[in-house]
């Protein structure tokens, strides 16, 4: 059984020290911030002076004295450095660019073909992108590092695209072919892993610590944190809900398989959804996005086909969600993505009532079901946060950080 090193501790507690200033309203104390992570006083200044050092974090400013030592205030350093966020999917590539406050500076988004998609093809998107995004002003910000969400599953260590199922990818080495063509850290990972990182960060995740975020868009899926650590699996597969079957002989699933959840709750299940209903309804169009922005306008209007097409979502969700949460318990429950933005409290609200009747009350009285609340495209945040963690991560600026601080403690120690 794989456990926990003292550097994997150190670099957890890292990470927490960070995630609870980036939470707090205001610039935070050291007393405060270890009172929200629960860490010693002792381990949160050595962390926030490891911090300082390494101009991640900024003293801006005291609280009034009355007595004692003044207490410093602390805020993240935006300057310190840019991080990308690049979320491809089924049919387009958005780029943002961030300050290391995790504030989106400037974002460009390029089309992909609607037809089968090759890897040079995305990487050219992906590269032509920055190119644009980093030469808007004629200045190169200096960046830290860049995160890509690639949908399907991803070989995170080696960056390997090991299955795609919107493409006839298999064991593409994305990571190596972007390499040579940008000199900056690259991290890849899938949708499903970035959003819920991105709640970890920034959402839900701030207050619970067993999540599940379900990222409801072109493809389905969920990511799990558990015990506030993002869960990966043996092979990083984890979170493939939206391959698991809900319906026996069902659907055709894009994967190949039949009776997906996919197949049902993920945009072109929607739009097929309105197509059983009415063949001919003037929702339909041959692009799924616009079939689900027609759905969430007529819902509200009281179209009869939008009422059942998201009604008939719902139970389909809460069905599929209900053996998920019969699985994990978690505490809290986050509806992301495309679908969820588009029919917001309507698909939640009935979707809850799908959970109660088909998971265990012990389940359902513990949940929290939420739409995400995280500001903008949670994929291209949680992927900006990926680079995030990687440059936290970096033994050559925390390693000389540390090490430099125990060398000056131990010349203090031998001082005469």
């Amino acid at each position: 059984m794989a456990k926990g090193t003292a550097q994997d501790i150190r670099r957890r507690n890292r990470f927490d020290v960070l995630r609870s200033v980036f939470a707090a309203s205001a610039p935070a104390s050291r007393q405060e911030i270890a009172v929200t992570t629960g860490l010693s006083f002792a381990t949160v200044a050595n962390l926030v002076a490891e911090l300082l050092e390494a101009g991640v974090l900024l003293e801006v400013g005291h609280d009034d004295s009355k007595g004692g030592r003044p207490r410093a205030r602390l805020a993240v350093n935006a300057a310190r450095g840019a991080l990308l966020g690049i979320d491809v999917a089924e049919t387009s590539v958005q780029i943002e660019l961030f300050d290391l406050a995790l504030t989106v500076k400037r974002a460009v988004r390029r089309e992909l073909s609607v037809v089968d998609v090759s890897p040079d093809q995305v990487v050219d998107a992906i590269v032509t992108g920055i190119e644009e995004l980093i030469g808007a002003d004629g200045e190169l910000p200096h960046l830290l590092g860049a995160g890509v969400s690639v949908p399907g599953l991803v070989e995170r260590e080696g960056g390997v695209s090991v299955f795609s199922p919107y493409w006839s990818w298999r064991d593409v080495p994305l990571r190596a072919l972007l390499a040579e063509r940008l000199v900056v850290p690259l991290y890849l990972d899938n949708p499903l892993k970035a959003g819920t990182v991105a709640e970890m960060w920034f959402g839900a995740g701030r207050e619970a610590d067993d999540l599940v975020v379900a990222t409801l868009r072109a493809g389905v899926g969920v990511g799990i944190a558990v015990g506030g650590s993002l869960y990966r699996g043996a092979t990083n597969s984890a979170g493939e809900w939206g391959h698991t079957c809900l319906e026996r002989g069902g659907r055709t699933c894009r994967c190949g398989r039949r009776g997906c959840v996919e197949a049902y709750v993920s945009t072109r299940g929607i739009a097929r959804t309105v197509r059983e209903l009415d063949p001919r309804s003037s929702l339909l169009d041959a692009d799924e996005e616009v079939v689900l922005a027609n759905v969430a306008r007529a819902r509200a209007e009281g179209d009869p086909v939008a009422v059942e097409a998201v009604a008939r979502t719902a139970r389909y969700l809460g069905m599929a969600a209900a053996d998920l949460l019969n699985l994990f318990n978690p505490q809290t429950l986050v509806l992301g993505g495309l679908v969820a933005e588009h029919l917001g409290e309507r698909l939640l609200s009935q979707t809850r009532e799908a959970i109660a009747e088909h998971a265990l009350p012990a389940t359902v009285q513990a949940l929290t079901l939420q739409l995400s609340t995280v500001p903008g495209n949670p994929v291209t945040r949680g992927a900006a946060t990926f680079a995030l963690e990687g440059f936290l991560d970096d033994r050559e600026t925390f390693g000389t950080v540390a090490a430099g601080r125990r060398a000056a403690r131990t010349a203090r120690a031998l001082a005469p």
